[in-house]
């Protein structure tokens, strides 16, 4: 999976415009995907160079120009590649985990501090996403469904084991 993938796929639910991609990138999406509007629009024109969408110019008065991207027949075939296609090994990267298998060298206190941290982004990114699923979930797939619900269990859990390590900490002796 790539950019490219993931806006071809957006493409394939309607017109929109990179705005209007990096907006859903960093709702609904932002839990399992990150791309930046430098990814974005780099992606876009090469998309539309190899044929793959096209870009409309939507004039706006008072404002600068804005260019609406559809996907074409060519993109739809790709995209239907992609889904097709073998799956990708998720790829996780943590660099609180890191930490905290290196936190016998780490004073307690910071590393109580540090998951505590972690423990209310957790709190607001759960807080996201079960809003984010009572407003989008008149719209969604069953599969959008099924996406969203992985995110807020895994959240739930994840505040459930970092409470439960935060307070096993606190009544250890090390640091």
């Amino acid at each position: 999976m790539n950019s490219q993938d993931v806006i071809l796929g957006l493409l394939m639910r309607g017109e929109m415009s990179g705005y209007d991609i990096k907006h859903r990138l960093e709702s609904i999406f932002s839990f399992f995907y990150n791309a930046s509007f430098g990814t974005i629009y780099p992606t876009l024109s090469k998309l539309e160079k190899e044929g793959y969408i096209s870009k409309m110019s939507v004039i706006q008065e008072g404002r600068p120009n804005k260019n609406v991207y559809t996907i074409t027949e060519e993109g739809k075939k790709l995209f239907q590649a992609y889904l097709h296609g073998p799956i990708e090994r998720n790829e996780f990267k943590s660099d609180v985990m890191t930490r905290m298998f290196f936190g016998e060298f780490l004073e307690k206190d910071v590393m109580i501090g540090m998951l505590e941290n972690q423990l209310q982004d957790a709190h607001d990114k759960l807080n996201r996403l079960t809003e984010m699923y009572k407003v989008y979930k008149p719209e969604m797939s069953p599969t959008q469904e099924i996406c969203i619900q992985i995110g807020i269990s895994d959240k739930e859990s994840l505040i459930r084991t970092l409470t439960q390590g935060i307070e096993r900490l606190k009544k250890t002796n090390e640091k």
